[in-house]
């Protein structure tokens, strides 16, 4: 390999999976490939719905050692979830799952201290019945001292070292997103330590070397630095959208769909609050500015209930479905909870009015036109609340494997979509990983790495967005 070129561990943990990538950089070339995936699957037990942590841990050991020798490691994941720890650094007990139900009323509990529009216009956080606020108002922390979201808990057991990284910091509804420091007026109010939290850290910053133990387990040679990237996963996402400059919106697609802009502020109005719309930190001082759309979880658990049929063959059957022939609201959090995903979709149709979706392919069919839908209302919401307009959407993520969906979304929203990368989160954690050692410049630079060397796909809007906003309509109930 050439001197110019480094090689990049990238740990990226879905909400159903996980892998280690690993990202090849030089000057004119940037190249990943797979070392290791594993599944992560939650486990029920009779206190409720945890994360295997243990086995997440046993993942990115395997996938370190198959990697190979690399110049970083950087971990990130999705959001809001965490694991405590004693006076003595131990876990205590397998961190809880944000589908868990503990978190069911709590919000209502804490607006009664903190009203809403005040907790929006103090940390600009949506309001998800799982965000970290709520989970820690609703949990006993008896004997906790620290508190670790999960990539973080991850790089303390790879390093010894303890740190919070800035971005997923920013979806526990405890950061002003205006300082992008701490809210201790609203920590305090509600009852919340923030001493519980490790130091902050910004994307770029060193995190620790690998620890003896894991050099031994992994065959790596020392030193190895662990880097601290954008380590919500979403952040990374947006980092990897292969965007020039500010006239973008983008979706990143997933088990959730994150649609939104980049800006260079938050914007806390009580109207952007109404539309539920979340002020998540970036790198470089921006903004994510999106919302929580439930994605492509819709589809995966309907495959789940029918037994795993193939996923291509659905969607070819779908594509032949009637389009905008029923619709649900995907933002719904009816839809949250795991299990009868088809029943579920079936009965808000029948409320609605709708016609109700039978076989697979129409259910199928159902989703996608939903989803591409709530991607329309998302980004034409986000222009209009940001006064911040675009001329192309791009589409990142899982969800750049699915051609329909993103034509459907190029119509829906009257723009071109430019789909790619498909491992978005990976790329942004390895191009974070490459400018913390002088590989790359800055945002923009990377960037434009990614669009000379990351395979994309263009799809024009097809048809009058008319029966969009018809649709639209009808699922408001006008």
């Amino acid at each position: 390999m050439s001197a110019s070129v480094k090689s990049y561990a990238a740990v990226d943990l879905g909400a159903s999976s996980g892998r280690v990538m690993v990202g090849r950089v030089g000057p004119d070339s940037l190249e990943l490939t797979e070392a290791h995936r594993f599944v992560n699957r939650p486990v029920r037990v009779p206190e409720g719905l945890r994360w295997d942590i243990l086995s997440l841990y046993g993942g990115v050991l395997d996938g370190l050692r198959a990697a190979g020798q690399v110049d970083s490691v950087g971990i990130d994941s999705w959001a809001v979830d965490y694991g405590l720890l004693d006076a003595d650094g131990a876990l205590l007990g397998n961190p809880v799952h944000y589908r868990d139900s503990r978190t069911e009323g709590v919000a209502q509990k804490v607006w009664a201290t903190v009203p809403a529009p005040e907790l929006y216009a103090a940390t600009g956080l949506q309001h998800a019945p799982f965000n970290t606020l709520y989970q820690l108002v609703a949990d006993r922390l008896t004997g906790a001292q620290r508190l670790l979201l999960i990539p973080d808990l991850l790089t303390y057991w790879l390093t010894g070292e303890q740190g919070t990284e800035l971005t997923n910091a920013s979806t526990t509804q405890l950061i002003d997103p205006r300082t992008r420091g701490w809210s201790y007026d609203i920590a305090e109010r509600v009852g919340i330590d923030l001493d519980l939290f490790a130091p902050l850290r910004q994307p770029g910053d060193p995190a620790g070397l690998l620890r003896p133990e894991v050099l031994e387990e992994t065959g790596l040679r020392g030193p190895v630095p662990v880097t601290a990237v954008g380590s919500h996963d979403t952040a990374s996402a947006v980092a990897a959208v292969p965007a020039s400059g500010e006239r973008f919106a983008y979706i990143c697609t997933g088990t959730w769909s994150l649609a939104g802009l980049e800006l260079d502020a938050p914007v806390l109005t009580e109207e952007s609050r109404a539309a539920n719309f979340t002020n998540e930190l970036g790198l470089d001082g921006t903004v994510r500015y999106l919302r929580n759309i439930m994605g492509l979880w819709l589809l995966q658990e309907c495959v789940r209930a029918w037994g795993d049929p193939d996923l291509g063959e659905l969607l070819l059957e779908a594509a032949k479905v009637p389009a905008l022939r029923s619709v649900v609201d995907a933002s719904d959090p009816v839809f949250l909870p795991p299990g009868r995903m088809p029943e579920r979709i079936a009965e808000a149709c029948r409320a609605s009015g709708q016609p109700v979706p039978v076989s697979p392919a129409e259910v199928t069919r159902c989703i996608l036109d939903s989803l591409a839908l709530a991607h329309r209302t998302a980004v034409e919401e986000a222009q209009r609340l940001a006064d911040h307009p675009v001329d192309v959407v791009h589409v990142v993520g899982g969800g750049t494997r699915n051609a329909l969906l993103c034509q459907l979304t190029a119509d829906a929203c009257g723009l071109p979509v430019v789909a790619g990368p498909t491992e978005a989160a990976a790329l942004g954690n390895v191009l974070v990983q490459a400018r913390a050692h002088g590989l790359v410049g800055d945002l923009a630079g990377g960037r434009e790495l990614l669009t000379r060397t990351q395979p994309l796909t263009r799809y024009e809007p097809q048809g009058d967005t008319a029966r969009w906003r018809a649709a639209q309509a009808r699922l408001a109930g006008a």
